[in-house]
């Protein structure tokens, strides 16, 4: 391994790790989990994010903050991680017009509750899983 994939492998792993504080889990997607997700009645926050991404990297971790001060986000809350480079012309990206990697949507059965678009602001993004405790 070169250093500067060294480096940016390191850099990667620190700005993530604040995510996965205190438990709180992110799935990775997989072709089909939305799909069984919301016919199970839940309610989703999708994010599609890559790990080259500096607005992903600053959004994970003030979800994890967020998702660590108030555990009820993860009670009502299904959080899912769609990677931008594998998935970006697929159709969970293209049937729901996802301009960019960076977007985190909120689902609930057929519909879209909310959507932000490289919003780094934690007010908006805890706004955004707010919806998501009274959709349930």
């Amino acid at each position: 391994m070169n250093r500067r994939t060294f480096l940016l492998a390191t850099s990667a792993t620190l700005i993530a790790a604040p995510a996965f504080a205190g438990g709180a889990k992110t799935a990775d997607y997989r072709p089909g989990l939305i799909q069984q997700e919301l016919a199970a009645s839940k309610t989703l926050l999708v994010d599609y994010a890559a790990d080259w991404c500096s607005t992903c990297a600053r959004q994970e971790r003030i979800l994890g903050q967020l998702r660590a001060e108030n555990p009820a986000y993860d009670e009502a809350i299904t959080f899912i991680r769609v990677d931008w480079d594998d998935f970006s012309r697929h159709e969970v990206t293209t049937s729901r017009n996802i301009p960019r990697r960076s977007t985190l949507i909120l689902l609930r059965g057929d519909a879209e509750l909310g959507r932000l678009v490289a919003e780094t602001r934690t007010d908006q993004i805890r706004a955004l899983l707010d919806q998501g405790l009274t959709a349930t």
